[in-house]
């Protein structure tokens, strides 16, 4: 984005710095350092996917590669280009995102006519020296229109020009996508490297341990935690998950009050992670304890794929948030029921 300031992200967490104004990257140091030589090496690839699970840093370390890539291919110091790309003035990085709708709101998907507006800009914006950067964020947020018009652009790339599509589910895109870009994977965090970030932010240091046992090593959910840690329905919620089988429904029905009335909000994707990961982590506990729980297993992978179609229909139906996730709750209070594991 070279003329305004930078956009707002559909998904901010206030008081958190976006990925554009967060000073030092925590972890993925292998990551950057192949990046470094493929740069010092003359070899930089003009698509590069970064993926990985949400919320484990990939907007920051696609800030942190771009600035890289405009200092050692521009005539700038380091200095200067950060200055810029905090700014969002620097004329050679531009980034795509979903596109406010209005003052409060944003599109739900990247449309094919904010694709257009970057081709337009990246060959009628005069830059500096050096390479221009696009910054995709997130390539899973186009619809059909745009994600084919990006790959027009992949296959036919403007000269000097580095695109970052980042990516939190790359097996759902088009295979003609991820084969024009030279793929970088990225982990969760250790727990230190959650520590990290979340003290470099000035979170409470009383609060600090919990949220960093519930992040799995991804810093965005560290911080939902703490800006949550007061929300009662996410407090209600983890104490559910702790035992699914032995909970009354009415239980479950207060709770999809609590957490569903902004689909959209902080607490409902919290609770959607929450629920995910607990799912998660009874399909690896069954698949751990061995053949003699072979039927603990397939009932918690029908499980997962149960859960995710619902919410995936939520999402792309507009549908009852509260009804969703008491669908859910049921049906994990099934699998619970049916297939007793060691409480958690």
């Amino acid at each position: 984005m070279s003329e305004d300031a930078p956009q707002r992200e559909a998904d901010h967490i206030e008081g958190v710095a976006p990925p554009e104004l967060t000073p030092t990257l925590v972890g993925h140091e292998a990551q950057l350092a192949a990046v470094r030589d493929q740069i010092a090496a003359g070899r930089l690839p003009s698509g590069m996917m970064i993926h990985g699970p949400l919320g484990i840093g990939k907007a920051t370390f696609a800030f942190t590669l771009a600035r890289e890539i405009l200092t050692a291919t521009g005539d700038e110091d380091a200095h200067r280009v950060d200055e810029q790309v905090r700014a969002g003035s620097h004329p050679n990085l531009f980034v795509l995102r979903k596109a406010p709708r209005d003052t409060k709101g944003f599109y739900t998907v990247i449309r094919v006519d904010e694709v257009r507006a970057l081709k337009d800009r990246m060959h009628h914006t005069r830059g500096r020296a050096g390479h221009r950067v696009a910054i995709i964020d997130a390539i899973d947020d186009a619809n059909a229109s745009a994600a084919n018009a990006l790959l027009k652009i992949l296959e036919e790339p403007p000269p000097d020009t580095a695109f970052l599509l980042i990516s939190h589910r790359p097996g759902g895109l088009l295979p003609t996508i991820k084969s024009r870009c030279h793929q970088i994977a990225l982990r969760p965090l250790p727990d230190a490297g959650v520590r990290a970030v979340l003290e470099a932010a000035g979170a409470p240091a009383q609060r600090i341990g919990d949220a960093v046992g519930l992040a799995q090593g991804r810093p965005r959910r560290g911080f939902e935690a703490l800006k949550l840690a007061d929300a009662t329905g996410i407090a209600a919620l983890r104490g559910w998950l702790e035992s699914p089988a032995t909970t009354e429904r009415g239980s479950q029905l207060a709770l999809a009050d609590a957490l569903g009335g902004d689909r959209d909000g902080a607490a409902a994707r919290f609770a959607r992670e929450l629920m995910l990961e607990r799912i998660a982590q009874e399909a690896r506990d069954a698949a751990l304890a061995g053949p003699e729980a072979r039927r603990r297993l397939a009932s918690a992978s029908e499980l997962w794929e149960k859960a995710q179609a619902l919410f995936s229909d939520a999402d792309s139906l507009n549908l009852d948030f509260r009804q969703t996730l008491v669908s859910v709750f049921d049906a994990m209070r099934a699998h619970f029921s049916r297939t007793p594991a060691e409480p958690r």
